[in-house]
């Protein structure tokens, strides 16, 4: 998460900073590809013994999305370290606790698990809403577009002719989504 100095530990020559909007992405989704960003994966130079992708900016964090019923199913487990110290905490306490918290759960699974995963996490600014802070300050900015997310559109799954009464009609509308025809 960025304190107030959020350039500590970044030497910054030769270093780009992408700006991701995170406002109405899926979390995993958005993750996936700041991981790539970080170990970089996108650039025609990657190699994997070394940490050569660039910071990534990602500000609204505080208004990503999950999908399904995540925010009340999903779970934080941790222990404490004394017996009996098992804590959990659902998505939406988490988030509403630490704001960006739970996307940079996200994209700290994703990183690799080696000893270049604190260079690459140490790249990785996420900040709860759209100000970030780091305009005036010499640095080079880019806006990164992400692919746009696509919702999958329910419709008629087959045709069926007028007189089709099924057998079991509110069963038949939750699968569906659609009335059937009286």
């Amino acid at each position: 998460m960025a304190g107030p100095s959020a350039l500590r530990g970044l030497q910054a020559e030769g270093l780009r900073f992408r700006v991701i909007d995170a406002r109405g992405q899926v979390v995993g989704r958005l993750a996936s590809q700041i991981a790539k960003i970080l170990t970089g994966k996108d650039k025609p130079t990657y190699r994997p013994n070394q940490d050569c992708g660039d910071a990534v900016v990602v500000v609204n964090a505080s208004q990503v999305e999950f999908t399904g019923r995540k925010w009340d199913n999903k779970l934080y487990r941790w222990h404490t370290g004394y017996p009996g110290g098992l804590k959990e905490r659902s998505a939406k306490d988490q988030e509403a606790r630490e704001p960006g918290s739970v996307l940079q759960k996200a994209v700290m699974g994703m990183l690799p698990k080696t000893n270049l995963r604190r260079s690459m996490a140490r790249k990785l600014r996420i900040f709860p809403g759209a100000e970030h802070g780091l305009e005036g300050k010499g640095l080079q900015l880019v806006a990164s577009e992400l692919p746009p997310r696509r919702v999958r559109v329910r419709g008629e799954v087959m045709h069926l002719d007028g007189g089709f009464v099924p057998f079991n009609r509110e069963a038949y509308n939750r699968r569906f989504g659609h009335g059937t025809q009286q």
